[in-house]
């Protein structure tokens, strides 16, 4: 199916359900279709063409949302622009993407204006919350689009397969390493996640209650979306505010949560978090990177049995594996412990394997690049042939990622590809040494690189955030973590930090830490 139809599916069962709530403003299924038509016969007015580049602009609102929709259905493709992003970077996506339109919050109207100089392309710019200087709000931009374009005169572009191989978004990568990517995000592989986020997602609530407040330019955008697919209603924060997110979850009974680990860890590290009931969580979903086991262990212990987790990536969203929060309780319980270390099975749509480097499939527990077969996979970077053609060989796409499979099916990243630490010789994978710092109750945060050594080339260092009120030191850190991993995976140093660089999207930007110890290097590698 397109996307836009896994939401009309919904709106056609529970129009009267509340679709979004954003503050005090309730928004209905039936109100939410309505304004998503509007929007699109206003695209449609203007002359759209199809998988034509639309971009949204905001803090979380419940207007993404609304244009999110009515960009689907008027057959655009949606682009996500994150305003934490250096205006450069958004400017230079937009230019590689050719982006037409531009909705947008008047709060970024300065930088907007910018934009706006600096891409051609950009044709048709909407404030989302008011007329701004010459661009229209989109209540106006709504009304203008209904002016001779009644439902009986939508345009219906599907054909009966759902247009499988349309663009339904152009995606940009985290490109921590070098320029985001734009992945071409098809119909397919947008309805292959969807469809495997409800079978996995769905658990046993009647009418499911999901709070946004990571990002809606990015996962939770996605899980959003797919909360529309199971008939649920998303209750919208700005952004994300421990003490907010502890407070909603009781207050809205809430049912689906979805977070990065980083946020995450922040709810465990709040003086607040023992003073709330969660006993309505059923999905609190981390994804984005690796979880510390025992920050794991620690959620079952207060959220309840209701952690989960997932594995994708933009070039495969979301759900190429699940582990369910069953498992996760057993494992926190005792019953195999390990798997908490685990990003779960591979869900129905894909078949996962390890590969080597010469395109071999390594049997269980062999660690290699994580490459990936099914209909969950998107159609490549956009106009980059030969970037597309890199991540396809020997028949899989590939991942970037490290990792490994046990002997009953569970998957085990170990590191980021190119994150990879050669010290004396030997590979040491960041997240694995990370896990092992956390493993520490003093620790809220911890970011593992490797930095010029004369002596090991690369030596293993730890920048590590301490929770408000304890204390640490570095003898104590290495003393736990050669206990726990041994001498050659140890952190050779330690620098306790008050905060660890992250990229917009709420991962940690390794490229911003490496960059100090590395400066007067002429490679990055050594």
């Amino acid at each position: 199916m397109r996307a836009i139809d896994y939401f009309d599916k919904s709106a056609d069962l529970h129009a009267d359900r509340i679709a979004i709530l954003d503050g005090d403003a309730r928004h209905s299924y039936a109100e939410t279709r309505a304004f998503s038509e509007r929007i699109a016969r206003g695209m449609w007015a203007r002359g759209v063409e199809r998988e034509q580049r639309a971009a949204i602009y905001s803090h979380n609102h419940a207007a993404v949302l609304f244009c999110m929709l009515g960009i689907l259905r008027a057959g655009a493709a949606w682009v996500p622009i994150n305003f934490r992003n250096a205006t450069d970077a958004n400017v230079e996506f937009l230019n590689y993407s050719e982006t037409a339109w531009f909705f947008y919050h008047s709060r970024f109207r300065e930088q907007v204006e910018e934009i706006r100089q600096r891409v051609p392309s950009l044709r048709h710019l909407i404030c989302i919350d008011g007329p701004d200087g010459g661009h229209p709000s989109l209540a106006n931009f709504m009304e203008l689009g209904n002016a001779g374009n009644d439902a009986d005169n939508d345009v219906d572009w599907a054909d009966a397969h759902g247009n499988l191989e349309q663009m339904m978004g152009l995606v940009p990568t985290g490109g921590t390493t070098g320029p985001a990517r734009g992945v071409r995000v098809t119909n397919l592989a947008w309805g292959t996640m969807t469809e495997m986020a409800i079978q996995h997602w769905k658990g046993d609530e009647a009418d499911p209650v999901c709070l946004c407040t990571a990002p809606l330019s990015h996962a939770a955008g996605v899980v959003a979306f797919t909360m529309f697919a199971l008939g649920g209603t998303n209750v919208v924060l700005p952004g994300f505010d421990a003490a907010q997110v502890l407070q909603a979850i009781e207050q809205h009974r809430v049912t689906h949560l979805f977070l990065p680990p980083t946020a995450f860890y922040a709810l465990l590290a709040h003086p607040d978090v023992s003073r709330f009931h969660y006993s309505s969580l059923r999905v609190f979903l981390l994804a984005g990177s690796p979880v510390s086991p025992d920050k794991l262990r620690k959620g079952v212990e207060i959220f309840g049995p209701c952690m989960c987790q997932s594995y994708g990536q933009t070039e495969a969203p979301m759900l190429l594996t699940f582990l369910d929060a069953h498992t996760v309780a057993a494992a926190a319980a005792g019953n195999h412990p390990e798997r908490l270390r685990s990003c779960g099975r591979p869900t129905a749509a894909v078949r996962l394997a390890i590969m080597d480097d010469a395109g071999r499939i390594l049997p269980p527990h062999q660690p290699g690049e994580i490459v990936a077969r099914g209909t969950l996979v998107s159609g490549g970077y956009h106009n980059l042939p030969e970037a597309t053609a890199e991540i396809r060989s020997h028949g899989w796409h590939h991942t970037g990622d490290i990792g490994y499979i046990d002997e009953h099916g569970y998957v085990y990243i170990v590191d980021r590809k190119k994150d990879m630490i050669i010290s004396g010789g030997f590979n040491v994978y960041s997240a694995e040494v990370e896990a092992g710092v956390m493993a520490l109750p003093q620790v809220q945060e911890c970011a593992v690189i490797g930095v010029p050594d004369d002596k090991w080339g690369e030596a293993v260092k730890a920048l590590v955030v301490v929770k408000r009120g304890e204390s640490l030191t570095e003898n104590q850190v290495i003393a736990h973590c050669k206990a726990k991993l041994g001498g050659m995976k140890s952190p050779k140093s330690v620098e306790f930090v008050a905060e660890i660089p992250k990229t917009p999207a709420g991962k940690f930007d390794r490229k911003a830490m490496r960059k100090q110890f590395w400066a007067a290097v002429d490679r990055g590698v050594h």
